[in-house]
């Protein structure tokens, strides 16, 4: 089933985690832990959700190359403008399981321009 979802004046996490519930598959009848899913996420007006706060500014994302000292932080401001898909995909990723089924699973959400 596809769910079409406007993001339009939703907060990030909420809608993270309505996106990450649809995902699973929790909503339908035929929900199976073990299974990736039929449900799919049709994501409408996605630069355009809301934030509370200073986290425009003030929220950090890290990541590490590996080599020692070598964690790379940007500000979500940074990240958003870079690519506000990945902002969205990202906060998903960390809402769902982290199994083998994590990336499987975010095939399913698709961005609508």
């Amino acid at each position: 089933m596809d769910y079409h979802l406007d993001a339009k004046n939703k907060n990030l996490g909420r809608l993270a985690s309505e996106i990450a519930l649809i995902l699973q598959g929790k909503k339908s009848a035929h929900y199976e832990p073990r299974l990736v899913g039929s449900d799919k996420v049709l994501l409408e007006n996605y630069k355009d959700f809301t934030l509370t706060g200073q986290k425009f500014k003030q929220k950090l994302y890290h990541r590490h190359t590996g080599y020692v000292g070598h964690i790379k932080t940007e500000t979500f401001e940074q990240s958003f403008t870079k690519d506000p898909k990945r902002v969205i995909r990202e906060t998903v990723r960390r809402m769902l399981p982290k199994n083998f089924l994590n990336q499987r699973r975010l095939h399913n959400l698709i961005f609508v321009d």
